[in-house]
């Protein structure tokens, strides 16, 4: 089949020569805010693209991600060393979330989950709106590890209820995620989620590729991967995934 495009092939050297002369579009970068420094760049499945960055002033430690997915920057999530939830913002509408450190009965403690293979969590949220939740459940590791894109990742299994102040379940979430001794970070793979009427939802966001400084795809602002294909339903009430690490 190739050959009958052979006799074109005079024709489009000259197209193609008219084209170098123009400018290729550059590809859109993340950029962190003043005082940050970009650690690394991860592109998961379902169309998303995640930005790891540190920041002077901060705690030893601390992290901050951005999130974004085909239709741009979404959500940014602070944590500290043992990845307790400090703050998180969703940028869509606003809407600050930060730990309630002294209402929270047991935080999240990443040491503890490499030490003994489990990490149980009691802690409390509040957000900018007045709107108080609890997280309750646990992070397991199976014992599994595995490689992605050259980066040591080790499986972890968790379960989780979400509550509100008087304490009505408004959602449980259950599923499998990745994690990095290295970076010290999770990263999502497959769960689900079901809020308090029983409508569930199953997703699917894996990390497919990692970059550092550079690598072609650091600081990459666009996702990658599943953004041609027809997107699980978000729209449930529901926290982001991102918010909890």
């Amino acid at each position: 089949m190739l050959r009958h495009w052979a006799g074109l092939g005079g024709i489009l050297a000259a197209i193609g020569g008219l084209f170098t002369a123009l400018p290729a579009a550059a590809e859109p970068k993340f950029t962190p805010p003043p005082g940050c420094t970009l650690q690394t760049t991860v592109q998961m499945h379902s169309c998303q693209v995640a930005n790891y960055y540190t920041c002077a002033g901060d705690a030893p430690g601390d992290q901050w991600v951005s999130f974004a997915d085909g239709e741009g920057e979404f959500f940014v999530s602070h944590t500290d060393a043992e990845t307790r939830w400090v703050e998180s913002v969703s940028l869509k509408d606003g809407t600050v979330e930060k730990l309630d450190a002294a209402g929270s009965k047991d935080n999240a403690s990443f040491s503890t989950l490499l030490a003994t293979g489990r990490d149980d969590y009691d802690f409390v949220t509040r957000s900018s709106a007045g709107v108080m939740q609890r997280f309750k459940g646990f992070d397991q590791l199976s014992g599994e590890s595995t490689v992605i894109d050259g980066v040591p990742l080790e499986r972890c299994s968790f379960e989780m209820t979400i509550e509100d102040e008087a304490g009505n379940k408004l959602a449980t979430r259950k599923g499998q995620q990745f994690i990095s001794r290295q970076m010290r970070a999770f990263f999502a793979d497959v769960e689900s989620f079901e809020n308090s009427y029983g409508d569930q939802v199953t997703t699917s966001e894996a990390p497919v590729t990692f970059a550092f400084p550079g690598d072609d795809d650091f600081a990459a602002a666009k996702p990658q991967y599943d953004c041609d294909m027809m997107m699980t339903d978000l729209s449930l009430d529901h926290p982001s995934k991102e918010a909890l690490r």
